[in-house]
């Protein structure tokens, strides 16, 4: 998925990949329109994909969803309140199989975030009705709640920082071979990151434990380990396993958002593999 803006006068997009869309948007489009959106794309079982949208081409099927409206009739329309800005954006364009309105309801997030649960969704996004549109800000008028999936990862390395750790370089088992699959910095703080390299400095080694690497690219989103960037990781013995938390696993065998919960102790390394990424 990813965020885009659209000008109906300019023709000003960052669309240009997806020629299909840009033509569907200048055409459902009133003039004077500037609209807030983003691109969808769907897997062969017709689900939301990240993986799809990193490798979309002229075949994927791709849509644009259009969730605010900044400008109207050729006046701005930041300054409106969100239900004022929602009733315009309901005339603001025609609806068609390649552009189409997001959905907005009010009620309990809870309540909605079971819902998209049980559709495999990645979270919601909640906002005041009463808020502004404020351009580049978290002002706390809107917030994003993730779906996120957890398990285990062992830990094969480290990058060094402040407090002994910046990042750990996580994977899992595949049989006897253990597969890399993140660095993780997310949820790490400084007394977690002083105990982890207190447990880990013991546990040094030269080789690297993950049979997987180098990578041949870091990829769009830098999830890929490349020889350039293993040399700033200090390798350790497989042998600690913590929980973490990630939104979903990739086509490559890596997770995106994925976050540090705690050490697992009681887990044995050899027993973790990748697990299901249903939530």
């Amino acid at each position: 998925m990813t965020e885009f803006d659209f000008t109906r006068e300019t023709g000003k997009t960052s669309l240009g990949n997806f020629p299909r869309v840009t033509s569907a948007l200048k055409m459902a489009l009133r003039p004077g329109t500037a609209l807030d959106g983003e691109l969808v794309a769907f897997d062969k079982t017709g689900r939301p994909s990240f993986a799809a949208m990193q490798d979309a081409n002229a075949e994927t099927n791709v849509v644009f969803f259009v969730f605010d409206i900044l400008q109207s009739h050729g006046k701005d329309t930041k300054q409106l309140p969100l239900r004022e800005r929602l009733t315009l954006l309901q005339t603001a364009f025609v609806p068609s199989d390649l552009v189409q309105r997001c959905e907005h309801f009010i009620g309990p997030a809870q309540q909605f975030l079971a819902a998209v649960k049980k559709i495999g969704g990645e979270g919601v996004i909640a906002k005041r009705p009463s808020s502004l549109y404020e351009s580049g800000r978290r002002s706390g008028s809107w917030t994003k709640m993730r779906l996120n999936v957890g398990q285990e990862f062992v830990i094969g390395g480290f990058t060094p920082g402040s407090n002994g750790i910046d990042a750990l370089v996580v994977g899992f088992y595949d049989g006897r071979k253990l597969q890399y699959t993140a660095r993780v910095r997310a949820g790490l703080v400084p007394a977690s990151r002083r105990e982890l390299h207190s447990r880990l400095k013991p546990l040094v080694v030269q080789a690297c434990p993950f049979s997987n690497l180098p990578e041949e690219k870091s990829g769009r989103w830098g999830q890929g380990l490349t020889s350039e960037k293993m040399r700033e990781c200090i390798w350790v013995q497989p042998k600690l396993v913590a929980n973490f938390e990630f939104l979903e696993w990739t086509d490559s065998n890596h997770v995106r958002h994925i976050k540090f919960v705690g050490l697992r102790p009681d887990k044995n390394p050899k027993a973790v593999m990748r697990e299901s990424s249903s939530v």
